[in-house]
Order: structure tokens, then C-alpha cells, then sequence
């Protein structure tokens, strides 16, 4: 019983990895960064966060979160006003390119949801809006799991809600 318990453990041991390899997780990442939007309403910067994972060397999902670290502060027809950034959130395809093990250019695919916040003196109006967004970057990976990314997305609006343009430059973390 005891020999055919310790071949039961020596193989599952040699299993673990194995299976692994074949997790949809096994090629997670996270990234934390600064993100730059650039609307007609005012330009905006945020901190973002993504996870995602890589599901196939070409294909992967990824979702993301910002939240507003930089209003927008102006004088309209006399009148001090704030424009900030509440949240964004999104879910993305990903489609990457390897250029080599280390550097890769990707494009991205998805939809999102984003609130933003205007007040001036005794005002205060919260608009939110679903969008589309557009988008491609790349990376580039100082050895096997730490690297940085810079991307560009375009958000477009959907009911007239009009585009944002955003650029982001990231710490990348493979899992």
C-alpha cells in the first residue's frame, strides 16, 4: 500500500506542471500604469489596471479599470468648472503579434463604460456612457516576466456620445 501510495504521489507531482501548461491561467498578466484621455470635454488622466490572459500566442482576453487621478479645471463664460473622471471599465479581445520572445505589437477589441463628473460653483452633473473601443500597442518585456506597454484606444461613444482618444504607458506583469 505504501509503494502504490508514492507512485500515486511521484506521478501527480509530474502531473501539477503538466496541467498547468494547459490552464487558460497559465499565461496571466497584470498591468498598472497611467492613462491620458484626450476628449473634447477636457484631457483627463487616470490610473489603470488590467488583468488578463493569453489563450492562445495570438489570441487573449483582457478587462481594465481606471480611475480619475487628474481633472480638468477651466474658466466657461466666467465661470470656474471641474471636469473629473469617476471610472472606466472595459472588457477587450486581444490579438498579438510576436515579434520576437521579448517584444510583441498587439491590437485590442471591446466594449466599455465610463462615468465622468462636471461641477462648477453650486452645479454638479454626472454623465455616464457605454462605448466602443479600438485599439493597438506593444510591449516589451525585460526578461521573462516584468516589461512595460504603451497603447492607444479609442473610445467611441455610442448614442452621439462623441470619441476619446486615450494613451497609456504601463508596468507589465506576467504571472
Amino acid at each position: 500500500m505504501r509503494n502504490i501510495l508514492l507512485a500515486a504521489t511521484a506521478i501527480s507531482l509530474f502531473a501539477v506542471p503538466a496541467m498547468a501548461q494547459n490552464s487558460p491561467f497559465a499565461n496571466s498578466y497584470g498591468t498598472i500604469g497611467y492613462t491620458q484621455l484626450d476628449g473634447s470635454d477636457g484631457d483627463l488622466g487616470a490610473i489603470t489596471g488590467r488583468l488578463g490572459t493569453k489563450l492562445t500566442p495570438n489570441f487573449g482576453l483582457e478587462g481594465e479599470v481606471s480611475f480619475g487621478v487628474d481633472d480638468d479645471e477651466s474658466r466657461f463664460a466666467g465661470v470656474d468648472t471641474k471636469v473629473e473622471l469617476e471610472y472606466d471599465a472595459a472588457a477587450y479581445g486581444v490579438a498579438y503579434l510576436p515579434i520576437s520572445d521579448q517584444f510583441e505589437l498587439f491590437g485590442r477589441l471591446g466594449y466599455g463604460t465610463t462615468e465622468i463628473k462636471a461641477s462648477a460653483p453650486g452645479v454638479s452633473l454626472t454623465e455616464d456612457g457605454e462605448s466602443w473601443n479600438y485599439g493597438a500597442g506593444a510591449q516589451y518585456f525585460f526578461d521573462g516576466q516584468n516589461g512595460v506597454r504603451g497603447d492607444w484606444t479609442r473610445r467611441d461613444f455610442t448614442d452621439d456620445g462623441g470619441e476619446v482618444d486615450t494613451y497609456s504607458l504601463n508596468y507589465v506583469r506576467r504571472f
